[in-house]
C-alpha cells in the first residue's frame, strides 16, 4: 500500500484534472478538496474519486469552466444552476455568496442544481466556521444515486443523503457529518478496491439478504445500504427522505427517482447561519464552548481513554497523515495509474 505527502498527491490530483481539460483554478479546487477528505480520514470522498470525476468529463456529464448561474435571488435565498461544472467548484462558490446574505439578514438559504459530486460536506462547515458562521448542509443525488432501500424493501429509493450540521466556538469548530445510511457509497467501493468483506450490518443483496460483499452493490440488479439506525432504520431513512425532498424540491433538480441512470451528481442545500444575529455571538460561544467542555469531561466508562467531539476524528486523522503521509489501497493506486498513464502524466511520488 503506496503512501503520499499531501503536497505530492494534491499535484497530483490537479496534473490529472488539467490534462483532462479542466482550467488550472477549477483543478486546483477540487485537487485540494480531494485530498484534504483523505487528510481528514474519509477515504470514501478523496482521490478515489478522480477517475469517476475524468470518466463524467470525458462523457460530456460534467463541464469544465461553466460560471455559477443564479436562477432566483432575494436578500435571504439565492437559486442557482451549476450548468454542471464540477461540483466543488460550484458549491463553494455558492457557499461564498451566502456569507454576505447571512450576516445582512441573520441566515441565508441556498440551493444548487445540476452540479458535480460536491464531496465531503464538512469541508464547507469548516469554511463557514472560519467566518463564524453556523451550517446546515444536505445533498441528494440528483435523482441518480438510488442505493438505499426503505425498511423491508429490495430496491433502492434513495441515496445516502447525508446531514451536515457545523458550529463555529473559540477554538476548532464542532462538525456533525454524517450519512443517513449505515455507511456511504464511497466506503463501500474502498472496500471493493481493496478486495475487503465490508462489516455485517451494512448491506444487503438484490433479494435483501444480508451481505459483506462490496460488489453486491454493484452486480445487476444492485444491492442495497441498510438506513441508518439498525432495528430503527426507519428513522435513518425517514430522515434520508425527507432530506431528498429538500435538496431536490427547493433547488428545482429531481429527488430521487427509479429508472434514471446513473450519474455523478448532487443537488445542494446549504442554511448560512450568523450567529450574530441571534443571541449574540459571545453568548453561543460561551454556551457552545461551555456544553463542549461538559462533554469532554463525562465521566467514562472502563476502558475508555477519551470522550471525542463531532470533527475531533477529522483533526486526530488531518495531524497523524499530514505526519506519516496519506495511504492508497493498491486497487485505488492501480486506478489512478492507469489513468496517469493514459493521459500521459507522471505519478505521484511516493513517500520514503
Amino acid at each position: 500500500m503506496p503512501t503520499f505527502s499531501a503536497d505530492a498527491l494534491r499535484f497530483f490530483a490537479r496534473s490529472l484534472f488539467e490534462a483532462s481539460g479542466v482550467p488550472a483554478d477549477e483543478a486546483a479546487r477540487v485537487a485540494e478538496s480531494l485530498v484534504d477528505a483523505n487528510l481528514a480520514g474519509h477515504d470514501s470522498h478523496g482521490v478515489i474519486r478522480i477517475v469517476q470525476y475524468v470518466r463524467a468529463l470525458e462523457a460530456g456529464h460534467l463541464k469544465p469552466g461553466v460560471p455559477l448561474l443564479t436562477v432566483q435571488e432575494t436578500p435571504a435565498v439565492l437559486v442557482a444552476d451549476g450548468q454542471w461544472g464540477l461540483g466543488q467548484v460550484q458549491a463553494h462558490r455558492l457557499l461564498k455568496k451566502l456569507a454576505p446574505k447571512a450576516r445582512a439578514v441573520g441566515l441565508a438559504a441556498g440551493t444548487l442544481k445540476q452540479c458535480g459530486h460536491i464531496g465531503r460536506l464538512g469541508e464547507f462547515a469548516e469554511a463557514a466556521a472560519k467566518e463564524k458562521l453556523a451550517l446546515i448542509a444536505t445533498v441528494n443525488g440528483h435523482g441518480y444515486g438510488r442505493n438505499v432501500a426503505p425498511p423491508g424493501g429490495v430496491e433502492g429509493r434513495i441515496g445516502t443523503n447525508p446531514l451536515c450540521l457545523g458550529a463555529p466556538t473559540a477554538g476548532e469548530p464542532v462538525i456533525l457529518d454524517i450519512g443517513t445510511s449505515v455507511a456511504a457509497e464511497g466506503k463501500v467501493r474502498v472496500a471493493f478496491n481493496k478486495k475487503l468483506a465490508v462489516p455485517e450490518g451494512w448491506l444487503l443483496d438484490s433479494r435483501g439478504r444480508p451481505t459483506t460483499d462490496p460488489a453486491a452493490l454493484y452486480q445487476e440488479p444492485p444491492g442495497t445500504i441498510l438506513p441508518l439506525g439498525g432495528p430503527h432504520a426507519y428513522k435513518g431513512f425517514g430522515i434520508g427522505l425527507l432530506l431528498d425532498m429538500f435538496a431536490g424540491g427547493l433547488s428545482g433538480a429531481p429527488c430521487s427517482y427509479p429508472g434514471m441512470p446513473l450519474r455523478v451528481a448532487n443537488a445542494v442545500l446549504f442554511v448560512a447561519i450568523d450567529i450574530e444575529k441571534f443571541a449574540g455571538a459571545g453568548h453561543f460561544l460561551s454556551e457552545v464552548g461551555r456544553l463542549s467542555s461538559a462533554v469532554r469531561g463525562c465521566p467514562r466508562a472502563e476502558g475508555v481513554t477519551e470522550i471525542q467531539l463531532p470533527g475531533d476524528p477529522e483533526r486526530k486523522a488531518r495531524e497523524g497523515r499530514l505526519r506519516d503521509g496519506i495511504p492508497l489501497d493498491d486497487g485505488t493506486w492501480g486506478q489512478l495509474t492507469a489513468l496517469a498513464e493514459r493521459l500521459k502524466v507522471p505519478v505521484a511520488p511516493t513517500r520514503t
